[in-house]
C-alpha cells in the first residue's frame, strides 16, 4: 500500500513500511498541480529511502487546495437530515436529483490535522463528528488518492434554516483531513467495503429524545457539568480497514467562543 505523508519535516511516501522522502522543492502544492501520470513518475523519480523518521508528526495532506463536501449521499442521511429540518423538502428533492448537494467546507487554514484540535460553535447547541472518505485531486481533478475527513457540523444551526448551511459547516477548525493519502493507482474503493468510524470519550452525557415536541429528535450529545467549554472532548476518525490507512490519533474538541 503505497501512501503520501506530509509531516513537519518535508513530504514522504510509504511504501510497504519502508520510507521515502521527497526532495524539499517537492511540495503538495507542486505534485498536485501536475497530471496524474507525471504525480507518479515523480513519487516514483525523487523519493529516496531513509529511515523511519522519530515519533513524526502528520500535518493535514492539504496546503493551498479547498475543501468541498458532498451531502445526502446516503438513504439514511436523506432520512436524517430531512427528520431534522424544519422543511425537509429540500433534502428530499436533492436525494434524487441528477446534480448532487456540492458545498464548500474548508479552505486550508481551517484544516486541521491528526491530533490537533477542531472546534465548534459557541452558538451552536447540537455538534456532531463526520468520518468521511476524502477523495484527492489535482488541478485537472484527477483522482490522486484517498484519505479520512471529518466534517464537524452544526446540526442544531443547519436543521434551523437549511440557508444557513454555510454556517453549520464553515468555522475555523471545522475539518480534520490525514493522516496519510493513499495513492489511486495503488487502491481502488470500489470494490472495497469501507467502513468509517468516529469514536468520542469524554465527560458529556446524551439527553433523551425531546419528548415535548410532536417530532422525535435524534439523541443530542450535551455537556456535563465537568466540562463546560467541550475542552475533554475527544474525537478519532478512522478507517476499520487497516490496509487502507493509518489510523491519525485522537482529535480534541473545543467549543469557540
Amino acid at each position: 500500500m503505497e501512501q503520501l505523508i506530509r509531516l513537519e519535516t518535508g513530504l514522504f511516501v510509504k511504501r510497504d513500511g519502508t520510507w521515502n522522502r521527497l526532495g524539499a522543492g517537492t511540495s503538495l502544492d507542486s505534485l498536485l498541480a501536475q497530471p496524474l501520470d507525471e504525480v507518479r513518475r515523480v513519487l516514483e523519480r525523487e523519493a529516496n529511502a531513509v529511515d523511519a523518521p522519530a515519533e513524526p508528526k502528520a500535518l493535514a495532506p492539504i496546503e493551498s487546495q479547498e475543501v468541498w463536501a458532498a451531502g445526502v449521499t446516503y438513504k439514511r442521511s436523506l432520512a436524517a437530515r430531512a427528520e431534522e429540518a424544519v422543511i425537509p423538502d429540500p433534502y428530499e428533492r436533492v436525494y434524487t436529483a441528477a446534480r448532487p448537494e456540492l458545498f464548500f467546507k474548508a479552505t486550508a487554514s481551517r484544516v486541521r490535522g491528526p491530533g490537533d484540535v477542531i472546534n465548534i460553535r459557541s452558538d451552536s447547541t447540537w455538534d456532531v463528528p463526520e468520518p468521511e472518505l476524502a477523495v484527492v485531486c489535482n488541478s485537472r481533478m484527477e483522482v490522486v488518492g484517498y484519505t479520512i475527513g471529518n466534517d464537524m457540523s452544526s446540526r442544531s444551526i443547519e436543521g434551523e434554516n437549511t440557508l444557513y448551511l454555510p454556517q453549520a459547516k464553515v468555522f475555523d477548525g471545522c475539518c480534520a483531513l490525514g493522516p496519510a493519502v493513499v495513492l489511486a493507482w495503488d487502491y481502488v474503493p470500489d470494490d472495497r467495503l469501507i467502513r468509517c468510524l468516529t469514536t468520542a470519550s469524554s465527560d458529556c452525557r446524551s439527553t433523551a429524545p425531546d419528548r415535548s415536541s410532536t417530532r422525535a429528535r435524534p439523541r443530542r450529545r450535551r455537556c456535563g457539568g465537568t466540562c463546560p467549554s467541550f475542552s475533554s472532548i475527544s474525537v478519532a476518525t478512522r478507517a476499520s480497514r487497516t490496509d487502507a490507512y493509518c489510523s491519525p490519533a485522537p482529535v480534541s474538541c473545543r467549543r469557540r467562543t
